[in-house]
């Protein structure tokens, strides 16, 4: 759309300029902001093999430094969606790129396991911000039949940097260290962290925030039985997407110490799931904004149950396993703007921020739950038997919850 198109002339006679689509001015800014946020949240999965090395750490030590970044971030959610619904989400966005950014220099100056750890919880208290203040932001300055589409394409600039981030990382790490991805990675992070500070208090400023927060609440409310299908999402993502997510947080040790490739081939695997983002998200919230979200969750989330299945049945590091990777990767792209459309049709406007807190934050502290377990577990009965339990609960656990959210209307 130009910025020179103009709405038909008012009373007056005098041609009214027409705002420019969202989707032209600040939807690229907060792609970008996305991807600048999980430029430093995205590292410590592809890099955990050279900690793991390092530091001489057995499974169970291996998972608290993916449980240390994801129990504190989980905290910071709850309080995060609070204050976005009462303190707007500049301060709460820019704090969850900046503060990640700094978080990722205190990691890169880590000299011990203990400081890593310490380290790792201040990103995650840092990082908890960015979700539930840019999601209903997001969502509140399109029209409603194009929310999933502004969502997905937003998503792209996260699951971008999952591909990306692995890459870069796996390269600097090979002339500086694990450590000094980490501090490379934080210099682009935290100029962009500022700059997008000043943007979103001119862009979006508290007065044309509140005018869209009273916009919004003049929608109609959630449908009846919206409490059910919430608690209901909830669980599916708390047990399935908990199990689901030790799998991928384990991915890089298991591809080194059960399929025997090296740290360095073992890095960049994760990029393999997060390609398709790029085109996984905006077809998820496409499709989400015609079919309704609860079908794309419920289908999406079956499949990646399956698909853990096919994973653990291939037994060598080569093409059968990238596909795999790759499949499973669209799977998830597609089901997180679904996930997040589901939000805004089943929450009421006013508390929206809080309940996007919520789904975050326990996302994230079940997930680091999980992966503590399975870790100490994996100790004892290896991977295949841990990975084969992850599966077995994703998919029990979808179908189940599917009989509760099925009915859902965006």
């Amino acid at each position: 759309m130009s910025d020179n198109s103009v709405q038909p002339p008012g009373a007056s006679g005098i041609a009214v300029p027409k705002e420019r689509s969202f989707f032209l001015t600040s939807l690229p800014f907060f792609v970008l902001a996305h991807g600048a946020h999980h430029m430093m949240t995205a590292l410590h999965q592809p890099l955990l093999p050279y900690m793991h090395q390092e530091f001489n750490l057995n499974y169970a030590q291996a998972a608290v430094i993916t449980s240390a970044f994801a129990i504190s971030g989980g905290a910071s959610q709850l309080p995060s969606g609070w204050m976005a619904d009462r303190m707007g989400p500049a301060i709460l966005i820019t704090m969850g790129i900046l503060g990640v950014a700094i978080g990722g220099v205190f990691v890169g100056l880590s000299q011990s396991y203990i400081f890593l750890l310490l380290a790792l919880i201040f990103m995650g208290l840092m990082s908890g911000g960015y979700h539930p203040a840019s999601t209903p932001l997001i969502s509140m300055s399109v029209p409603v039949h194009q929310r999933g589409r502004a969502i997905g394409i937003h998503l792209v600039g996260g699951t971008g940097m999952f591909f990306l981030a692995p890459i870069l990382a796996a390269f600097i790490a090979g002339f500086w260290g694990w450590r000094g991805a980490y501090l490379t990675l934080a210099v682009p992070s935290a100029i962009f962290g500022l700059f997008f500070f000043f943007y979103l208090n001119k862009r979006f400023g508290k007065a044309h925030v509140e005018a869209m927060k009273k916009k919004q609440t003049a929608e109609r409310p959630p449908q009846p039985g919206y409490k059910r299908r919430l608690w209901s999402f909830l669980i599916m993502m708390i047990l399935g997407g908990g199990a689901g997510f030790t799998v991928q947080s384990f991915l890089t040790l298991y591809i080194v110490d059960v399929l025997g490739a090296t740290k360095a081939q073992a890095a960049p695997a994760l990029s393999l799931i997060f390609v398709s983002g790029f085109y996984g998200a905006p077809l998820g919230g496409y499709i989400a904004d015609k079919i309704g979200s609860a079908k794309v969750i419920i289908v999406t989330d079956i499949l990646s149950g399956l698909m853990i299945f096919v994973l653990i049945a291939i037994h060598s590091y080569g093409f059968a396993f990238w596909t795999v990777l790759f499949v499973m990767g669209a799977i998830q792209a597609i089901r997180f703007p679904a996930s997040e459309l589901f939000i805004m049709g089943q929450s009421p406007a006013k508390h929206r921020s809080t309940i996007y807190g919520i789904y975050y934050s326990t996302m994230q502290y079940t997930g680091a739950i999980f992966a503590f377990i399975v870790g100490y577990f994996i100790d004892i009965y290896g991977f295949p038997t841990m990975f084969t339990v992850s599966a077995y609960v994703v998919t029990a656990v979808a179908i189940i919850t599917s009989f509760f959210i099925w009915d859902a209307k965006d």
